[in-house]
């Protein structure tokens, strides 16, 4: 029987598709056929990923000021005119990129770090302490990860517009909604908590603990008790076994969930730009949707691209440098607890 027969061509060709390709001599192998599908779908993802960025960067640097009329993925120029613009004034409102890079670091930084502080004692109540309607209060505390954040904007807009200082005149202060000015007195406003970053950090705060709690109880879950009583046994108390037991043990997931929280607070725009009416108080995000808004005529597109490029730089180095520590942290809070 000849060797060049169609079913010995057939057969070659079902061993060359089958063959192990995982180079594993135990364990499941990975056939050629599924290795080179594998291959291609990795391809098309990396290429719908960078699509977009690619775009962005070769806009960016570029010296025209237009949007490309054609699809460029690489530069043709190297030019930083646009960053060197876009870093001496962002738009045509006052507020220089100094002052929006402080606002969008203390906004990101603040929350991530007292919603950091109190989920932790939240999660440790959670995971070691029984008390009454425990199961109760930890729905609660999920549901609102069921919601959307817009959802939650008008309640919290409401309460936190409700907490003013007026100047009522005559050296007289009223704190609203505990003081107000007499009857007939209208006063001068002062603070309007709601219209301040503080007022948006707390918004913020309060949409990142139910995150935090959860991701933080799934960790400590898997610390073991016999820690804490042995410590208890040595004379430890409970605030020592927690800031000197607990919180060590648990660091590598406190930087997890803070930095996962950094990477969201840093990009927030919703409650910023429902919040938020004074330029001096806005972040990076809101202004690059400026750059597209109100301004949008007088920014050159390769401005914009510059600008949007600056917003992401801080999120990719902090997302690569801890890549590895985000995704097994999360494994193993999800995984144990």
């Amino acid at each position: 029987m000849s060797t060049n027969s169609p079913a010995s061509n057939k057969n070659l060709l079902i061993r060359f598709l089958t063959m192990n390709t995982s180079g594993q001599t135990s364990g499941r192998s990975l056939p050629l056929w599924r290795q080179l599908l594998i291959q291609v779908l990795c391809i098309f993802i990396l290429f719908s990923v960078m699509f977009p960025i690619m775009y962005i960067l070769t806009m960016s640097l570029s010296s025209k000021t237009t949007r490309p009329s054609s699809l460029e993925l690489f530069p043709k120029e190297i030019s930083f005119e646009a960053y060197k613009q876009v870093l001496d004034h962002p738009t045509g409102n006052p507020v220089s990129f100094i002052e929006l890079l402080r606002n969008s670091v203390l906004l990101s930084v603040g929350v991530g770090a007292v919603a950091l502080l109190v989920a932790v004692t939240a999660a440790y109540a959670f995971s070691r302490f029984n008390f009454k309607m425990r199961e109760v209060l930890m729905v609660l505390v999920f549901i609102p990860l069921l919601m959307p954040g817009v959802g939650l904007a008008t309640p919290l807009y409401l309460l936190l517009n409700n907490f003013k200082v007026m100047d009522c005149g005559k050296d007289v202060m009223a704190f609203m909604p505990l003081f107000a000015c007499d009857a007939g007195i209208k006063g001068k406003l002062i603070f309007n908590l709601r219209d301040s970053l503080l007022g948006v950090g707390i918004a913020i705060t309060a949409g990142a603990l139910p995150f935090a709690i959860w991701n933080l109880k799934g960790y400590l879950d898997t610390i073991p008790k016999e820690l804490e009583e042995a410590a208890a046994i040595d004379g430890a108390d409970a605030n020592q076994t927690f800031w000197k037991i607990i919180l060590p043990l648990a660091a590598p997931q406190l930087a997890v969930t803070f930095f996962l929280g950094f990477i969201g607070h840093w990009q927030e725009f919703v409650t910023s730009w429902l919040f938020l009416s004074q330029p001096k108080d806005y972040t990076l995000a809101m202004t690059l949707y400026n750059m597209t808004g109100q301004y949008a005529s007088s920014i050159p597109w390769n401005r914009f691209a510059a600008m949007a490029v600056i917003v992401a730089l801080p999120v990719a180095f902090v997302y690569i440098a801890l890549q590895k520590q985000i995704v097994g942290g999360l494994t193993t809070g999800g995984v144990k607890g």
